[in-house]
């Protein structure tokens, strides 16, 4: 599997109540539930009118099926072949 970052366009996400964001992140469980073990949520970040999601999936095809499954758009994907952390300046 491949971890990507999806950025979702959606307005006024970061002002949904905290009820709001559970219906949402409940959408998007049971279109993963739908589509299989091809793809996995990691979390995501909500800022403003906009979502940064990371998701490990088998190709990008399968993010763009969960995006038309759950109902939200994935405006940008971008894959992640390498993470650093401050664990990497000490190898």
């Amino acid at each position: 599997m491949k971890r990507y970052m999806i950025e979702r366009n959606i307005p006024d996400v970061g002002a949904m109540s905290a009820s709001d964001l559970k219906g949402a992140a409940g959408a998007s469980c049971a279109a993963l539930d739908e589509i299989g073990p091809a793809i996995q949520w990691q979390h995501s970040y909500v800022a403003g009118n906009k979502t940064f999601c990371v998701y490990l999936a088998k190709d990008e095809e399968t993010i763009h099926a969960h995006a038309r499954q759950s109902g939200f758009p994935a405006d940008v994907i971008t894959e992640i072949p390498t993470i650093i952390d401050p664990i990497t300046s000490q190898a």
